[in-house]
């Protein structure tokens, strides 16, 4: 039995080794690929608007019924691309990110102004396919906050530093 034991610890401790090394190549690429890839959707989901062939143009002229659909779907889209050029280029971050957040809240005024296409049967455990798709923007916002709290702060005397610096094999163990 102790013979089992004791290999087992080997393979716990390859497993960590493996693990700390998967961390070390994966962390100085994460937060910028998460980046960079929020950015490609939004300048993606953003075309299709100005182009006029966006899927859910509907939905965004139901949810701003105040506002001229045929001027608030391109100019939300053009937001869309300036936001995620933004993004994949890294310029302007600390103002871009902050602004995509509240954009993606504001996509939850949807839940207000259309219930009956959120949600089916009127109940609210129940979404379509439409509330769904508005739903997943939580784990975009989350990612969002997630590129907030880690963006560089800009000081006159420097250019922005990202991608952010590899960490030391030290702080990798802690």
């Amino acid at each position: 039995m102790k013979t089992l034991l004791r290999g087992g610890g080997l393979l716990v401790r390859l497993g960590g080794a493996a693990d700390a090394r998967l961390v070390r190549v994966l962390r100085p690429a994460a937060l910028p690929s998460l980046r960079i890839l929020l950015g490609v959707l939004f300048m993606w989901f953003g075309a299709l608007k100005v182009a006029g062939v966006s899927p859910v143009a509907a939905m965004v002229a139901g949810t701003l019924p105040w506002a001229d659909p045929h001027a608030v779907v391109p100019v939300l889209g053009a937001v869309e691309v300036l936001l995620g050029a933004a993004l994949v280029t890294g310029v302007a971050l600390r103002l871009a990110l902050p602004v995509l957040a509240a954009h993606l809240c504001g996509t939850f005024l949807t839940f207000v102004m259309l219930p009956g296409l959120m949600f089916a049967q009127g109940d609210p455990l129940l979404l379509t396919e439409d509330g769904e798709f508005v739903m997943k923007n939580l784990v975009l916002i989350g990612a969002t906050l997630a590129l907030i709290a880690h963006a560089p702060a800009r000081s006159r005397n420097r250019a922005p530093a990202w991608p952010l610096p590899v960490p030391s094999r030290a702080a990798v163990k802690k």
